[in-house]
């Protein structure tokens, strides 16, 4: 409950006060792409009410004065178990876009995730962030770009690739359709005023680094000198034949920790065994993608029983609060992840409102390991959560 509106990212204690200071910054355009998803928006907000419908159950007397917050995922230590999912675009929520996010999930230690509709080159990337780095890979009808992409990972000394595999085609965002959102952006009547209204981004839009996004510049140039919906880009971009072959081989062509990004069926989850990938991120895209579809927390305990001894499972999406993790942590995931929660933090101050994000996130993390009664994320189990 937010009992004044937040006026700077001090005010911001939760991941809803960030999404308001947003709101109040962005034109209306960029920030609804953020804040929307498909259809009628059911599975967007599903992805958060299904962690009310698990209640946790706290022990006491524990000795709880020291607490270590750390995980392992796909061999990387991370100092927190909640990470910054890859997302696109993020130069046009802040000037300084992945550089800041980046630099912040540095500073506290934690995995940092960029798109292949990144706005930041890996490269640079690579030589200035020395925190454990994932490259959210879209599989491309153009297999010149899909091996470039591999190379630049490998040349800028990636960690891991996650290849999204929920994207075959784009979501219907209906509110990217009323906006008239396009990358780069582009004036419309309708939203002419609110470009207006919001001088500080339309002047650090037009006057610093012009937008790009150079891990496809060379190959493409849908949604860098034309304006594209992002819908239209996944659908008419990406490789609508991929299937588990493919993935098999990116797999084998990177040969470092991979990922599968977009898992939901417990079948699913296995073919990802069968095909040696190290991790699964349970993940709708947010609710961008299906509507309708479950949400990660919900399928989360049949697919850790399935394989959760054999592969990492990360639960992604619709995480709000610090209890959040400790849940899906108790069910059996070893991480989890997601975009708006900084996202918003990022449109709100740049690098200082994510560090203060990902700071309140753990804040309140290490606060519910003592109320829980544990020292370690590890002592978490199905004992100590019990649903509605």
């Amino acid at each position: 409950m937010n009992f004044k509106y937040p006026k700077s990212i001090s005010d911001c204690r939760n991941t809803n006060d960030f999404r308001n200071l947003a709101k109040s910054k962005l034109p209306a355009p960029i920030f609804h792409y953020i804040d929307g998803a498909a259809d009628d928006e059911v599975t967007y907000r599903r992805n958060t009410e299904a962690y009310e419908q698990c209640d946790l159950i706290p022990n006491v007397l524990a000795g709880v004065e020291e607490v270590d917050a750390s995980v392992e995922i796909m061999g990387m230590k991370i100092d927190i178990p909640m990470f910054c999912s890859p997302t696109a675009l993020q130069r046009l929520f802040h000037y300084d876009g992945e550089r800041a996010v980046a630099k912040a999930a540095e500073q506290y230690g934690t995995l940092f995730g960029i798109s292949s509709l990144g706005t930041v080159s890996l490269k640079e990337i690579g030589k200035t962030i020395s925190t454990p780095k994932m490259f959210q890979f879209y599989c491309h009808k153009d297999k010149g770009l899909n091996d470039a992409m591999i190379e630049m990972c490998r040349a800028a000394n990636f960690d891991a690739i996650a290849l999204t595999v929920d994207t075959i085609t784009g979501g219907n965002r209906e509110r990217d359709l009323w906006t008239g959102f396009t990358t780069p952006p582009k004036l419309t009547p309708s939203s002419l005023i609110s470009f207006a209204l919001h001088l500080n981004w339309s002047l650090n839009y037009l006057l610093r680094e012009p937008f790009s996004l150079p891990q496809l510049e060379e190959h493409v140039n849908k949604g860098t000198n034309v304006a594209v919906s992002v819908g239209d880009y996944l659908s008419t971009m990406l490789d609508q034949s991929m299937d588990w072959k493919d993935a098999e081989e990116i797999n084998r062509k990177w040969g470092k920790k991979f990922c599968l990004k977009g898992v939901m069926s417990v079948d699913d989850a296995k073919k990802a065994v069968d095909i040696g990938a190290d991790a699964i991120m349970i993940s709708n895209h947010g609710g961008r993608q299906l509507d309708g579809c479950i949400s990660p927390f919900e399928q989360l305990a049949e697919i850790v029983d399935a394989v959760g001894d054999k592969i990492d499972v990360i639960c992604d999406g619709g995480i709000r609060r610090g209890t959040h993790v400790l849940k899906a942590l108790s069910v059996g995931a070893k991480a989890c992840s997601g975009g708006r929660w900084y996202l918003y933090a990022l449109a709100a101050g740049g690098q200082l409102g994510v560090e203060k994000a990902i700071s309140n996130m753990r804040n309140e993390i290490e606060r519910d390991m003592k109320l829980m009664g544990i020292t370690k994320l590890s002592q978490l189990s199905r004992k100590n959560i019990k649903f509605r």
